[in-house]
């Protein structure tokens, strides 16, 4: 983890996705913060902001967890690596994608034959996968933690003009907002939970289901992840995040867009952007990755 000089905010996506860590993910899961369940919206301030964030740290657990609630559905991610869209379900064990387009278009007969023979190898010597769940359920825990301390980490306050956006995508009415910043008097305990020390935004709350559907954040403040050695990441980076409720009341990102720009290891200054969407959500039973990877490998990749 150490030696991950990454964008801290594409966690959201590993952490909620794939079960890694890292500070915005954790922010995105602190900020689904407890309304009263019933009441009007003057009811629903009557906590201190600070009183959500608290119930929050256990509520957005399960979203990191998900424990028997399992989905099938398109991940579509646009990075440096290219324009890729898979076909990805979770098991129990962990998740497993097949690659299905790239750049848009379908794959070509070689690229297919390529991702069929990679999933293949994967049954027939499942040791790297072994390793992957591993990383997988370490990473869970780390971000359990850091989700634990985002309520103390962030000053919290009631955005004015509550509530907001009645009606957004996978909400269930209105919805309550909350502004957060670092708290001056928090001190990262390590260096995975360096990078809060810099990040402010705002946090639209469906007060129904305890969870944000939507955030916006801003790193305002220059941040040094291990005192500069592993990465410094520069001031202006900026992030937007979606969630929905998927299915009964499973909710997972839909969407994040972020920019950042980072100095890794004290010699490289890069530009990061990264786009990522999923849909097409299907309720699934839990399986194992083999019966997972064999009903990817069962299903018609898309044709146009």
């Amino acid at each position: 983890m150490a030696q991950n000089s990454g964008p801290f905010f594409t966690i959201c996506s590993k952490v909620i996705l794939r079960g890694a860590p890292g500070a915005l993910c954790s922010l995105l899961l602190a900020t689904s913060l407890a309304a009263a369940q019933d009441g009007t919206a003057n009811q629903m301030l009557s906590e201190p902001a600070q009183a959500w964030a608290l119930d929050a740290a256990n509520n957005e657990i399960s979203v990191i967890q998900h424990p028997n609630a399992y989905l099938r559905y398109r991940y579509h991610t646009v990075d440096e690596k290219g324009d890729q869209t898979r076909d990805t379900i979770e098991t129990p064990e962990g998740s497993v994608a097949r690659l299905i387009e790239r750049n848009g278009r379908p794959l070509t007969a070689e690229e297919d034959a390529a991702e069929r023979g990679r999933l293949n190898a994967i049954l027939q010597n499942p040791s790297g996968f072994a390793r992957h769940i591993k990383r997988e359920q370490e990473n869970k825990k780390m971000g359990v933690k850091l989700v634990q301390e985002m309520p103390d980490a962030f000053l919290w306050t009631y955005t004015p003009g509550q509530p907001q956006l009645e009606g957004s995508e996978g909400s269930s009415g209105a919805l309550v907002v909350l502004d957060f910043k670092p708290n001056p008097k928090w001190r990262a305990p390590d260096i995975e939970s360096e990078p809060l020390t810099g990040v402010e935004g705002r946090a639209w709350i469906d007060p129904q289901a305890r969870t944000v559907v939507h955030l916006e954040a801003t790193l305002t403040q220059a941040v040094n992840i291990g005192w500069g050695m592993v990465a410094h990441i520069y001031p202006g980076g900026t992030a937007k995040v979606d969630q929905t409720n998927a299915i009964g009341q499973r909710w997972i990102v839909r969407h994040i867009v972020e920019q950042l720009t980072i100095r890794a290891l004290l010699v490289k200054t890069v530009n990061q952007r990264l786009q990522f969407d999923t849909w097409d959500y299907q309720a699934v039973k839990a399986m194992s990755f083999q019966e997972a990877i064999k009903t990817l490998l069962g299903t018609p990749v898309p044709q146009r």
